[in-house]
């Protein structure tokens, strides 16, 4: 969501100090380029189901957004935190973009695991895991994969997108039986970590 508490000429007046900015994905690109160019923290991402973080640049291709890190099947290191990222969602339908299929999430996953063995603080997602976050409807359901790396891994805390305010969901709960944090980034939200 492009929140117009961000997206204004004035922001960051009104924002307490912070380290570093997790964007869990289906935001556009030159929002996350604004909120680059306003703060002067990392920006880390990963991209969401709709495809909308690419922008269009001089010479008209769409290309990534800049001044912000990529952080989809890597381990990045910012602000004191190493970071797993994985974007996208279970695939809903064919043809659609930002879509992975079951043996794609196990495959990746597995790797982004193997590049975490030694461990990893946060993991941003845009898929929920599986649990209270995850939607009623096929399009929004848990990634089991997702879950998987967590209970490998063990982040302190799992940040995640796709799920809509009007999904009526939590924003904080922690998994009872990993301990894990996990928090709905819609919107946006200031967390100590």
């Amino acid at each position: 969501m492009v929140h117009p508490f961000v997206y204004r000429e004035s922001f960051p007046n009104g924002v307490p100090d912070v380290d570093l900015v997790l964007a869990a994905g289906d935001l556009p690109g030159s929002y996350l380029e604004f909120v680059a160019s306003k703060l002067t923290v990392p920006v880390v991402y990963v991209h969401g189901n709709h495809a909308n973080e690419l922008v269009v640049n001089e010479d008209d291709h769409r290309v990534p957004p800049r001044g912000v890190i990529a952080a989809h099947r890597r381990v990045v290191e910012e602000a004191g935190l190493r970071i797993a990222g994985w974007g996208g969602a279970p695939r809903y339908r064919q043809g659609g973009t930002g879509q992975y299929s079951p043996a794609e999430a196990r495959w990746g996953l597995g790797l982004l695991s193997l590049r975490a063995r030694h461990g990893v603080d946060v993991f941003l997602t845009h898929a929920p895991p599986l649990g209270p976050h995850a939607g009623p409807d096929f399009a929004h359901r848990g990634d089991p994969e997702i879950t998987r790396f967590m209970a490998r891994r063990q982040p302190s805390v799992l940040v995640h997108g796709h799920i809509h305010e009007y999904d009526g969901k939590k924003l904080e709960y922690v998994d009872e039986q990993l301990g894990i944090r996990v928090l709905n980034a819609y919107g946006y939200r200031i967390v100590d970590l």
